[in-house]
């Protein structure tokens, strides 16, 4: 992926292209950790991105989980009378 220096008041910025914008669930005023090795210059989301990403998904898990216990009184065969 290839982006420019643009120019921000007096200082310069990049500019994200939209895929890693979404693929790291970035958004206006996430955190962005920085770091400078011999290679070059390392962009990371900081770790509270994922920590709530991880929280939200325990939640989803968690109400599947009751609705599935909802229904499991039903997956047991009551008689019905009826003969087979």
């Amino acid at each position: 992926m290839k982006t420019k220096i643009i120019r921000i008041g007096n200082s310069r910025g990049l500019r994200l292209p939209k895929k890693l914008i979404d693929l790291y669930g970035l958004q206006e005023g996430s955190d962005i950790e920085i770091e400078e090795n011999r290679s070059g210059i390392l962009l990371r989301p900081m770790k509270q991105e994922y920590t709530l990403q991880w929280e939200e998904a325990y939640r989803q898990m968690a109400a599947e989980r009751e609705e599935n216990l909802e229904w499991e009184e039903w997956e047991s065969t009551h008689e019905d009378g009826l003969d087979d």
